[in-house]
């Protein structure tokens, strides 16, 4: 496969599976780091699952600070790429790195300095869950600076064509992983905190390896200097893009866990069920997002070359592969949750709790994948706050959605269909503001 592809000529679709693939690949490897996780702490018990849940919703909500830093630095580096700016190019790959080891840093020490604090915030009811969410969010959340330049790497990557060596190098940390979560769960006695040091070493070899790959690139990081100074101009045009996606990103994270509050009234077993549950459904929308980073790649390049045509056809093939996705994993949760929820908790009273959970979200696996996909095109256009306030109004409905629906006989699949209910609607919004940014477009 050729390690840099060109985004600006050629047939469209092969293109964008070319870079795509790989994309979705590292995606789902990265989903599947967690996965392993689950399957493995899963063994142990669901409160080992609600434990590691719970942590591993500030891991998530460090995502949407790395994404202030990755979506920007992108974006720019993309259109700098299409427009033949080098210069520029490298120029906004250095500063978007530095952003990325200043806000992991302060992340991290955050999360040292106020981890009871963070747990707390869950009113969890067992000692022994409070005790190992405290231990997985130190663990994974104080290193937390590692993943954030990983993400960089591979946002900057694949913003000039090549998404072929992120993928190399998660599918290697990947393996990393599966080798030593087994032997540090279970063959040292280390239990949670096993998981998460298996987790932290493998991002490291990742980090490592981006590395290497970085120093034999001769499109980008040949000319990038980490260490040069940048003005605060280059900063804040990184961060101006950014910044609507980080504040949808964390907005997200953070109305899960206000929505975890309430899955908590139902007991820890209720947050263990949605926490395997949610990782079950990533499959899909997580396919859908790494199809959208690489529409996102190939949007700003051809919108920084001006060639708009080749942006709808690009956006259009993306949405139809992204669509037939959305789909086939809705007939999947719908027909097989038992067999699939089953292989992550084998408890026989949780099992129920977890087929209702992956067919009432089945429901919305398509219109999740349509927001992701037209997500990236408008995200490449450099439209980031036209999806992002999508996303953060339609969310923020959840919190009443999910107070009227779990009073009623619905109970805890009420909050399961408030979420479904959400999505729903954001897949639908985003798809008429695409329309209308295009018809735009098109008359200036």
């Amino acid at each position: 496969m050729e390690k840099k592809i060109n985004l600006l000529e050629g047939p469209i679709f092969s293109t964008l599976m070319k870079l795509a693939l790989p994309i979705m690949g590292t995606s789902l490897i990265q989903m599947a780091y967690n996965l392993t996780d689950m399957i493995w702490i899963g063994r142990i018990g669901a409160n080992a699952v609600a434990a590691v849940g719970s942590a591993g919703m500030y891991m998530w909500l460090s995502n949407g600070i790395s994404t202030l830093a990755k979506m920007g630095g992108q974006v720019r580096v993309g259109q700098s790429i299409g427009s033949q700016n080098k210069k520029d190019a490298a120029q906004y790959a250095s500063a978007t790195i530095q952003l990325g080891i200043i806000f992991g840093v302060i992340y991290g020490m955050i999360t040292l300095l106020f981890h009871s604090q963070m747990i707390g915030f869950f009113h969890l009811t067992s000692p022994d869950v409070i005790k190992d969410a405290e231990i997985y969010l130190i663990i994974t959340c104080g290193f937390v600076v590692i993943n954030f330049v990983n993400q960089i790497f591979t946002s900057l990557m694949t913003a000039i064509g090549n998404s072929h060596h992120p993928f190399v190098a998660t599918a290697i940390g990947l393996v990393i992983n599966i080798v030593l979560d087994p032997l540090l769960i279970f063959g040292l006695h280390m239990g949670v905190m096993g998981a998460a040091i298996a987790t932290v070493i493998a991002q490291a070899i990742v980090l490592i390896l981006m590395l290497y790959y970085a120093k034999k690139d001769k499109i980008l990081f040949d000319e990038m200097r980490v260490m040069q100074k940048n003005t605060s101009s280059i900063f804040m045009k990184i961060i101006k893009i950014g910044l609507p996606t980080g504040i949808q990103s964390m907005c997200f994270t953070f109305i899960s866990m206000v929505i975890a509050r309430f899955i908590a009234g139902y007991g820890d077993v209720a947050i263990a069920v949605q926490k395997v549950g949610s990782q079950i459904e990533s499959i899909s929308w997580m396919s859908a997002e790494g199809f959208g980073n690489a529409l996102n790649a190939f949007v700003a390049q051809n919108y920084g070359a001006e060639n708009i045509e080749r942006v709808k056809k690009g956006t259009f093939s993306a949405l139809k592969t992204c669509m037939i996705w959305g789909v086939f994993t809705t007939l999947v949760l719908l027909i097989f949750p038992q067999f699939i929820f089953q292989i992550f908790i084998s408890e026989k009273d949780v099992i129920p709790l977890g087929i209702d959970y992956l067919q009432i979200l089945a429901f919305s696996q398509l219109f999740m994948c349509i927001e992701s996909t037209l997500a990236g095109a408008l995200n490449g256009l450099g439209k980031t706050f036209i999806p992002s306030s999508v996303s953060i109004v339609l969310t923020v409905a959840r919190i009443p959605l999910v107070m009227i629906l779990s009073t009623t006989f619905l109970a805890l699949n009420g909050i399961w269909w408030s979420i479904s209910i959400s999505s729903i609607a954001k897949g639908i919004v985003i798809a008429i503001c695409y329309s209308r940014v295009m018809k735009k477009i098109k008359a200036e």
